[in-house]
């Protein structure tokens, strides 16, 4: 036995394990500090948000709608987006009589949380208050708006994965089983209309590119120029989807059917 096996195999077993513990120890040492410094590190940015939507809220309890629209607006822009902050957006707008900027931030209210029913009350109140257009979906867009885009991307991801453990199943099992089958059929059906309705949300009437017109007096042109002949008068909070963009217009589809150039300044796109 040479001098190295000599000197590793007087080493205790003991002694090895604890060495072994040790480092663990300094590990989970190490992931506890970690995770507490950013504990400590993320909670003033926490507790600053929760502050600032707070003094919003008592801003717009007071009636000081354009500076409880401007905290809203500063939670929004440092990427604290919630349902409840928009929502609350939409209604100082709303008191405001900014109906186009209103819908717009209870679009994006109820595009974070589909089932927001006091998003949803008020978003038809400021429809009517303003006369807006609005897009006519298609008929898979109208069923398929069960589910949110991200819960569709949830199941088509759960379906593939219990399909793939079906093939696996099939290709190690002696004999092919009836149940697996179906199960294996049934996830490859879910999955083609999860993907189906992933791609007709995001590009449907009400997709990434749908907008909310947000300016006074728009007028959807033949050509991107102010002399340009008027295909159709968008009030404020009408809906448009953005198809291009050229310069300072953007070509849009338009409610009842029709295309037109609106200029850029006059419509946000509900998705940031």
């Amino acid at each position: 036995m040479s001098t190295r096996e000599n000197s590793f195999a007087s080493v205790p077993v003991c002694e090895i394990l604890q060495t072994r513990r040790r480092g663990r120890l300094r590990y989970i040492l190490a992931f506890c500090c970690a995770t507490f410094a950013f504990s400590v590190a993320v909670s003033p940015v926490f507790a600053k948000s929760d502050a600032e939507f707070a003094k919003a809220n008592q801003d717009y309890a007071q009636n000081n709608f354009k500076e409880a629209i401007s905290g809203y607006e500063t939670l929004v822009r440092s990427g604290q987006w919630s349902a409840n902050v928009f929502y609350n957006l939409g209604n100082a707008y709303f008191r405001a009589g900014d109906f186009g900027r209103a819908i717009l931030n209870y679009e994006r209210a109820l595009a974070l949380e589909r089932h927001h029913p006091e998003a949803t009350a008020n978003l038809q109140i400021a429809r009517d208050e303003a006369r807006a257009l609005e897009m006519q979906e298609s008929w898979p867009e109208r069923y398929l708006q069960i589910a949110s885009i991200n819960q569709y991307v949830i199941t088509a991801a759960v379906v593939f994965w219990m399909g793939l453990f079906c093939v696996v199943g099939l290709i190690f099992a002696r004999r092919r089983s009836a149940a697996i089958i179906a199960l294996l059929t049934f996830s490859f059906l879910v999955f083609v209309i999860a993907i189906l309705a992933i791609y007709e949300l995001d590009h449907g009437s009400k997709g990434r590119s749908f907008a909310i017109v947000t300016g006074k007096d728009v007028q959807a042109r033949l050509a991107t120029a102010d002399t340009a002949n008027s295909v159709l008068a968008l009030p404020p909070g009408s809906e448009v989807k953005i198809l291009s963009t050229r310069g300072d217009w953007v070509y849009a589809a338009l409610p009842n059917n029709l295309r037109g150039w609106i200029p850029a300044k006059s419509a946000e796109q509900v998705q940031l």
